[in-house]
């Protein structure tokens, strides 16, 4: 009994941690307790999965150059733009494949169902001296090129989404040097399967119940 106590208090907080959104548990139906177990089981496969990561990018964490961290989208893999780009440019850098190579490996070994999404950033800094029409632009093609090179490297494209930015989404203030370095970046997020489908299913209840008034 105070298993399944705990099971009914810790599902909102996944959810919340996840998708910031809850669903209504309702005490006793076997259908709930089941997204209890399912939600338990998502969490614990990605906390492995980052464990992985950190362990294979340790080199690359403890240089500032990538962190892996939970968030409230899911599992994040965060680049600084310099490690994967030169300035202004969206080729990735031959010096940055054997980082992306570690991290394929263990995204086609650990969760080749979940649904991967590559998203990039900059700073708020005009460009000037680029191809590209805006940041917005840069940041879009940024994501395209690490989404294809995951593909090539045996990543299902079905799983695979690319978007950009821009300067949009900073992490911190660009009012420093430091600051536009932290917010030219790429995100890898691994996105969780079993939260996915509790929302989806809260939704369809939600609307069912709407139809019913």
């Amino acid at each position: 009994m105070k298993r399944r106590f705990f099971l009914y208090v810790l599902v909102p907080f996944v959810l919340v941690m996840f998708t910031g959104c809850a669903i209504v548990i309702q005490k006793g139906r076997r259908s709930d307790l089941d997204k209890i177990d399912s939600l338990q089981d998502e969490l614990n496969e990605l906390k492995h999965t980052k464990g992985m990561l950190e362990d294979k990018l340790s080199k690359e964490i403890g240089n500032s150059d990538v962190n892996v961290s939970m968030s409230n989208r899911g599992l994040v893999i965060t680049f600084v733009a310099e490690v994967l780009f030169d300035s202004g440019k969206a080729q990735l850098k031959n010096s940055a494949l054997g980082t992306l190579d570690k991290v394929s490996t263990i995204l086609k070994e650990e969760v080749p169902n979940n649904r991967i999404a590559v998203e990039g950033h900059t700073d708020n800094m005009p460009i000037t001296r680029s191809k590209w029409a805006s940041n917005w632009e840069l940041s879009a093609h940024r994501a395209l090129s690490v989404v294809e090179y995951l593909q090539k490297e045996g990543i299902n494209p079905e799983k695979l989404s690319a978007a950009g930015y821009g300067e949009y989404q900073p992490v911190t203030s660009n009012d420093t040097a430091q600051g536009r370095k932290k917010n030219r970046r790429v995100e890898v997020i691994i996105v969780p399967n079993e939260v996915k489908k509790v929302d989806h299913s809260a939704s369809s209840a939600s609307s069912q119940t709407e139809e019913l008034k």
